[in-house]
C-alpha cells in the first residue's frame, strides 16, 4: 500500500475516533447532569481507575499500557470538564513539574492556578477557592516532601488521588554548550544531574532558583547562562534544549497527592495514609507498627515528623498503607493503632497509581 493510501486510512480512523469522542463527551455531559441532581462529585478517583484497569488488561501491541494511560487520561480529563470545569491549586511557577502533574492528572482544559507555597495549596482548597490541589509527596532520590505531610497533619483535607511523573531534566540556553559559563536550577535537580554536570559542565557557577521554572526565566536574557529544567520550560520561554535527560538515575520520578474535602470509594487496588503520635515509652512505635502487620496490611512508606501543634509528644508518624479504610482488614488494623497511640488520623483513601 502506497504512503497515502495509508495516510488515507489513517484520516478514516481520526474522524471515527473523533466522532466516538463527540458521542462519549455527550454522554459525560449526562453523567454530569445526574451527579449535579443526587449531589455527587464530578472526580470520582475510583470509577477513573477502574478504568483505566480495565483498559489496560488485553492485548495493547503496538501501543503499551503507558500510552493507553496516558491518552485516556486527558480523555478522563476533558470528559470530567464537560460535566463542570474543575478550579485546581498547585505549587508554581507554570512548567515546573507540579505544573506537569496537574496537567496530566486534570487536563489542560481544567482552570489551574499556581501559588507560590506547599502550604498556599492547602489554603486554596480549604478556602473553597479551589476544588482540588496537587502536592509532591516524595521523590524517588531526594525523599519525602516534608512540608505536605506537615499539611496533612494540620488540616481537615483529605487525600482523594494520587500520581506519578517521571521526572526528565533538560539542559536550556541560547548558546553552544563550550560557551556556558553559569548554570540555574533548583538546588533538588542540580543535585539529580551532579554526575552529567561533572563530566560536560565542571567549571560552570551553580546558581539556585526557586523553582525549574524560575531557572528557565532568569537566562532568558542572560547570555553564556543555562537552566536546568522541564521540556516545557524550553517550548515556554523559547530556549534551545541543549541535552535531554541528564538526570543521573533514569528512573526518577515525583509522587504527586491530589488533596480535597473528600476521600475517594474503593477501587479494588488502592492506599490509605494515615498519622499518628505514639506514647512515651519503650516499645510503643513497634507496637502501633504491628497492629499493621497482625492484619496482613503492608507499609509502602512510614515517615517521622517533629509533632506541631495542640498534639502532645515530640514526635508523630506518616505511614501509607495498601488497603482502603473501608477495608474489614484496614478498619480492625486503625482499631488496633488507636489503643497504642495518643492521637490517630486518617488523611484518606484513593487508588494506588503504583
Amino acid at each position: 500500500m502506497s504512503l497515502e493510501k495509508t495516510r488515507e486510512q489513517i484520516d478514516r480512523i481520526d474522524g471515527q475516533i473523533v466522532d466516538l469522542l463527540r458521542q462519549r463527551g455527550l454522554v459525560a455531559q449526562e453523567i454530569g447532569r445526574i451527579k449535579g441532581a443526587t449531589g455527587q462529585a464530578v472526580h470520582d478517583p475510583a470509577r477513573e481507575a477502574q478504568l483505566l484497569d480495565r483498559l489496560t488488561r488485553g492485548d495493547l501491541s503496538p501501543l503499551d499500557k503507558t500510552a493507553i494511560v496516558a491518552i485516556y487520561r486527558q480523555i478522563i480529563a476533558a470528559s470530567r470538564n464537560l460535566q463542570r470545569p474543575l478550579q485546581v491549586a498547585f505549587l508554581g511557577p507554570e512548567y515546573t513539574f507540579s505544573h506537569v502533574a496537574a496537567l496530566q492528572y486534570f487536563g489542560p482544559t481544567s482552570r489551574l492556578s499556581a501559588v507560590s507555597a506547599i502550604e498556599e495549596v492547602f489554603t486554596a482548597v480549604e478556602q473553597q477557592n479551589a476544588d482540588y490541589g496537587i502536592v509532591p509527596i516524595e521523590n524517588s532520590i531526594q525523599g519525602v516532601e516534608a512540608r505536605t505531610i506537615d499539611c496533612l497533619y494540620e488540616t481537615d483535607l483529605s487525600i482523594c488521588a494520587e500520581s506519578y511523573v517521571p521526572i526528565h531534566l533538560h539542559l536550556l540556553a541560547n548558546c553552544e554548550l563550550d560557551q556556558i559559563e553559569a548554570l540555574h536550577s533548583h538546588p533538588q535537580p542540580l543535585g539529580q544531574c551532579r554526575r552529567w554536570l561533572r563530566a560536560n559542565l565542571p567549571g560552570a557557577q551553580l546558581i539556585n532558583e526557586s523553582s525549574t521554572a524560575a531557572a528557565a526565566r532568569a537566562i532568558v536574557d542572560a547570555p553564556y547562562h543555562a537552566a536546568i529544567a522541564a521540556a516545557e520550560a524550553a517550548s515556554a520561554y523559547g530556549l534551545q534544549i541543549l541535552a535531554s535527560n541528564i538526570e543521573d538515575d533514569p528512573n526518577n520520578r515525583t509522587r504527586f497527592l491530589v488533596i480535597g474535602h473528600h476521600t475517594a470509594a474503593p477501587s479494588g487496588a488502592d492506599k490509605t495514609s494515615i498519622v499518628f503520635t505514639t506514647e512515651h515509652r519503650a516499645g510503643a512505635l513497634y507496637r502501633a507498627l504491628a497492629s499493621f502487620s497482625a492484619h496482613g496490611l503492608n507499609m509502602t512508606l512510614i515517615q517521622s515528623r517533629p509533632a506541631r501543634g495542640a498534639v502532645s509528644g515530640p514526635y508523630y508518624f506518616y505511614v501509607d498503607l495498601q488497603g482502603h479504610a473501608d477495608n474489614i482488614e484496614v478498619s480492625e488494623a486503625v482499631d488496633a493503632l488507636r489503643t497504642h497511640c495518643s492521637f490517630v488520623k486518617i488523611l484518606g483513601s484513593y487508588p494506588s497509581a503504583d
